[in-house]
């Protein structure tokens, strides 16, 4: 049997001062072209469900490969998270990043525990860039932060700072997970970076997206 991917995306469309975000593309078709062309099922779900609005600096430059841009399609009618019933016919959570995440992943329930869920089952929890926003608010079982004491990394305080949009974040993501307890690994601005702490994998910014679907591929084959 195939595997299934659920790979969670934003739905918000705007940050502070009304500010237009949402996806970033190359974050979602690098890994979407990786785990479709090993034939793997794919799930992409998102907040509020319907259409995921992408980040126009995502596409600035013209440079996007075409083969990104087509992925765009899968973007159109995601499916609403709340009818994603649980981790048990997925085999891995993936969430790529966009600075949309900032604002609909971190304290959406829903979320949480699917994380949770899928993590507890011993699934890969993958997420690249902004997409570790989505481990922010999730817990263990018992309470403690999913990220306390792991090893992981995301996009970095100095990245922000250098995007100039750390003025319009909810809070910084670095700085956020190392409140949380965890062990926030980072490279200078840019490299292509990832952290994998058993199941937990994780990549640094949107230079790291293949790197860390490939190894969730490595994972499940």
């Amino acid at each position: 049997m195939s595997k299934r991917i659920l790979m969670v995306v934003t739905t918000a469309d705007t940050m502070n001062e009304g500010h237009k975000t949402g996806l970033w593309l190359s974050e979602f078709g690098e890994a979407y072209i990786e785990f479709e062309k090993r034939g793997y099922q794919i799930t992409v779900a998102s907040p509020l469900g319907g259409k995921a609005p992408v980040d126009e600096r995502s596409l600035e430059g013209g440079e996007t490969p075409q083969e990104i841009l087509d992925t765009a399609k899968h973007l159109e009618d995601t499916e609403k998270l709340e009818k994603i019933v649980g981790a048990s016919t997925f085999d891995a959570i993936f969430m790529p990043g966009g600075h949309g995440t900032m604002f609909d992943l971190p304290d959406n329930d829903k979320l949480q525990h699917l994380i949770r869920e899928f993590y507890e089952s011993n699934k890969i929890v993958a997420s690249v860039c902004h997409g570790p926003a989505g481990l922010v608010g999730a817990t263990l079982s018992d309470g403690t932060p999913l990220v306390s004491g792991k090893t992981i990394t995301a996009f970095t305080d100095n990245e922000e700072r250098e995007t100039t949009l750390d003025q319009f974040m909810p809070f910084l993501l670095e700085s956020r997970l190392r409140e949380l307890g965890a062990n926030v690994v980072t490279k200078e601005n840019w490299a292509e970076h990832m952290q994998v702490d058993g199941n937990l994998i994780t990549g640094q910014n949107p230079q790291s997206t293949t790197i860390v679907a490939k190894e969730v591929v490595q994972k499940l084959s």
